[in-house]
């Protein structure tokens, strides 16, 4: 069974930084498209960024904020969230699946969600 465990969320001010961590266990995450979404008050989830051994991808509106990155030795993938703005306010969720894709639906293990909140 495969669990997704995040953490590192919290209350920033704008222009402030977040570290989040999302550990994995029941699957290695080398073999896998690792990604983070996040679900804002009254909106869809939404794709923020995802990290494979081909490559990272990121939403347009992160771009050059935030960085993914791995550990494989640990099992953990991080999400470092710098000049967080007050629209970054959403709970973000780490997600696993088998195809490098931005689609949520195609990613089939799932974890509980950390409320990021940036004020401003």
């Amino acid at each position: 069974q495969v669990q997704l465990v995040e953490s590192g969320g919290g209350l920033v001010q704008a222009g402030g930084s977040l570290r989040l961590s999302c550990a994995a266990s029941g699957r290695t995450i080398s073999g896998y498209t690792m990604g983070w979404f996040r679900q804002g008050p009254g909106k869809e989830r939404e794709f923020v960024a995802s990290i494979t051994w081909s490559g990272t991808d990121y939403a347009d509106s992160v771009k050059g904020r935030f960085t993914i990155s791995s550990d494989n030795a640990k099992n953990t993938v991080f999400l470092q969230m710098n000049s967080l703005k007050p629209e970054d306010t959403a709970v973000y969720y780490c997600a696993s699946g088998p195809i490098r894709a931005p689609m949520a639906r195609l990613y089939d293990a799932w974890g509980q969600g950390t409320q990021v909140t940036v004020s401003s």
